[in-house]
């Protein structure tokens, strides 16, 4: 198996590109400029702290909403352009979640973009699903998600990428984590997997990804069933209108770092 947490040698990044969707924008941890933040940002700013002064530079080419085909096509010719030194690749979850959508199909196509990637960048860290065992809106996948990791994580194998192990990633798990629309990462997930990926490299980090949340109080039946009612009405409903509308959240929306600038 590919290396996926702790035993890969520290290396140090003079430039890094992230691509991806939603999840490496950094939707559900806002700036305070009214940008997303995100994992991808966090974990550039742990790579910048290794390098000299102003010499490291960074782009964010994900834009939330993209499927892998279309990632491949304005993220991944971008990223060869750029030639980063570093590639973080996160994209298929989109397609998964889509039904009747077939993981091995996805995967295969996924596999066709890494190896472009292979030969026109540094080094390519591919980034597995989570567990969503515990995610209301994506329980039920679980199973079609686990299939679509497994093959990322041999995708990795074959082309000796490191890999952000999301699935083990047992702090995520808390509902903490994530974002009241229960589909994106809160600020402190965000953190958590920011911290992880440079564990991915063997950097040292300030802190444990998988260091566990302090107890919460227990919730009755009646506080969950608000909860419920809550998010169903401000998330659920208008995203099922997007998607009979054919809309995208993405729609309009572009990358907030096409270029590799210092931070």
């Amino acid at each position: 198996m590919a290396d996926d947490s702790r035993t890969r040698t520290s290396g140090v990044f003079g430039s890094y590109a992230a691509i991806g969707d939603s999840f490496t924008e950094g939707v559900g941890d806002p700036g305070p400029d009214g940008m997303y933040v995100g994992w991808a940002d966090r974990f550039a700013v742990l790579l910048d702290d290794r390098m000299p002064e102003h010499a490291f530079r960074y782009a964010n080419l994900a834009v939330r909403g993209r499927l892998l085909d279309q990632i491949v096509d304005e993220q991944v010719s971008r990223a060869r352009e750029l030639a980063p030194d570093l590639v973080t690749f996160c994209a298929g979850g989109n397609d998964i979640i889509r039904p009747g959508t077939d993981p091995d199909d996805v995967a295969e196509r996924f596999e066709r973009a890494v190896a472009d990637l292979a030969g026109a960048v540094g080094t390519v860290m591919v980034t597995t699903g989570f567990d969503t065992r515990g995610v209301p809106v994506l329980r039920h996948l679980r199973g079609k998600i686990a299939t679509y990791t497994a093959h990322v994580r041999a995708i990795a194998d074959r082309y000796d990428c490191p890999v952000l192990d999301l699935w083990s990633l047992k702090s995520v798990q808390d509902r903490r984590a994530w974002d009241g629309d229960r589909l994106h990462l809160s600020p402190e997930g965000h953190t958590r997997v920011a911290l992880r990926a440079a564990q991915v490299l063997g950097i040292e980090v300030p802190a444990d990804p998988d260091q566990p949340w302090p107890p919460l109080p227990p919730r009755g039946s009646l506080e969950v069933r608000r909860d419920n009612i809550h998010w169903a009405r401000e998330h659920l409903v208008p995203w099922i209108g997007r998607r009979l509308r054919g809309e995208s959240s993405g729609d309009h929306v572009e990358a907030k770092r096409p270029d590799l600038l210092p931070l």
